[in-house]
Order: structure tokens, then sequence, then C-alpha cells
């Protein structure tokens, strides 16, 4: 486990855009291609647009494909959509191709929809093992990861590789990749920052282990790289790094 601290949620941005671009390279340079899992919200949103605005010639994008590690059950058209915000932020200004996006089909029922997006991972991967280059991770300040909220089921699942799961304190449908599946990538990059999380980030890296309560502790990745990439409030609560 890598922990890397900087000083402001600005530097975090930009050091995690130059890793984002050295991961990414290493892969296409290994094997001409990059699959790469994203995630939603506002760490990542600034990430992308850095990424396209300052970062945009230094990765072959046509050698990326996209996958999201989860999606709230929510029409694509809607704000709270993780797809949609990476169509606007990433793919429309870097003209990424249309089939090197594979975004979750929330025009299904969860089940399905679920159960749609696991098969065309499968389909993507073909004889290999499902092995994402890249898994980009943010926490909730209640130590969720993706869509693994705590005291849900879908913690428990191993075998399917997408789940849906409804999320009682949101009163909503999530579409979500399971921890197996993000545990199998090559680079797991947890992205955060804020005062806020500096608690949720102590209890998954220092915490009693406890994964019912902090289902991001079930992030170990078996034979990845994983990467905490912090600002300093939101590592204030680590030893060695306050």
């Amino acid at each position: 486990m890598k922990i890397l601290v900087y000083p402001s949620p600005m530097e975090v941005i930009r050091n995690m855009a130059e890793l984002f671009v050295d991961l990414a390279g290493k892969a296409i340079s290994k094997k001409q291609t990059c699959s790469v899992l994203l995630s939603g919200g506002s760490s990542p949103k600034q990430l992308y647009e850095l990424l396209e605005a300052g970062y945009c010639d230094k990765i072959d994008w046509s050698a990326v494909h996209f996958f999201f590690g989860d999606e709230r059950y929510v029409p694509f058209d809607d704000p709270q959509n993780n797809g949609l915000m990476a169509k606007k932020t990433l793919f429309d200004p870097l003209h990424i191709a249309d089939d090197h996006i594979f975004y979750i089909d929330t025009a299904k029922s969860p089940e399905e929809a679920a159960r749609d997006y696991e098969r065309r991972i499968k389909e993507f991967f073909g004889a290999e093992e499902v092995k994402f280059d890249i898994a980009l991770l943010g926490l909730g300040d209640n130590s969720h990861t993706a869509s693994l909220f705590p005291h849900t089921e879908v913690l428990n699942e191993t075998k399917a590789l997408v789940k849906e799961v409804f999320v009682s304190e949101l009163n909503q449908y999530r579409i979500t990749l399971t921890y197996p599946v993000l545990n199998a990538a090559h680079a797991v990059v947890f992205l955060v920052y804020g005062a806020g999380k500096a608690q949720a980030v102590y209890n998954i890296i220092h915490g009693e282990r406890d994964i019912p309560e902090y289902p991001a502790q079930l992030i170990q990745p078996s034979d990845g790289e994983l990467y905490w990439v912090l600002d300093k409030a939101a590592a204030a609560k680590l030893h060695g790094h306050q």
C-alpha cells in the first residue's frame, strides 16, 4: 500500500492526474490497451476536467476503454448519473469512441442492469481473467466505496461481478461492481480529500476490521498495487501523516 499525501486538494488532483497518466501509459506500452474503472462524485469530476485540459496529449486515449465502478439507478440524463458526468467532462471533450465506453444501462430494471453489465464486462475480457488496469475509487464519510454501503447484502457477494443493491439510507438502488472484481485490478487508487473524510480514512487504514461498518476495508488487491492519494486534511488522523 502506498499512501501519498499532498498539501491541498488541487495538489491531490494534479498528482492523481500524473499517476493516472503513468499507470495508463504502462498498461498501453505492455499490451496496447488500458481498461479503466471510473468513479463518480465531485472529486473525480475535477480529475476528469484536469485530464482533459492538461493531459490530453499525454495518453493515447484511443487505447483506453472506460467502465464504471458503480452507478446510481437514475436515468442517463439525470445530473446524478455518473456516466453523464464522465461524458460531459471527459468523453466528449476527448472524443472518446462510443465503443470504448461501457455505461451501466439504467433503463433496465436494477437486476437486469447488473446482469447486463456483467455480461458486457465478460465479453470485453473474453477468455482472459477480468482484471481492470486501473480502478479509481472514492470514499464516503460513512466508509463506503463504489456502492458498497455499510450493512448491505452486497458486501457478502463473491460470485457475481456486478450486483444491484438497495441503499435504504438513500432510498435508492445502485448498481455496483463487487469487491472481488475491484481487488483483482492491477492498480486500485483511492482519491480522497477534505477533513470530512479523515475519520473514514483512518477507519479503513488503521481501524479494527469491521466490514459491515467500514465496507472499504474489503478493498485489498490480491496482486495489484493499492494507492491512497490524499490531502493533509484527509490524512490528518493517520499515523505519521499528521
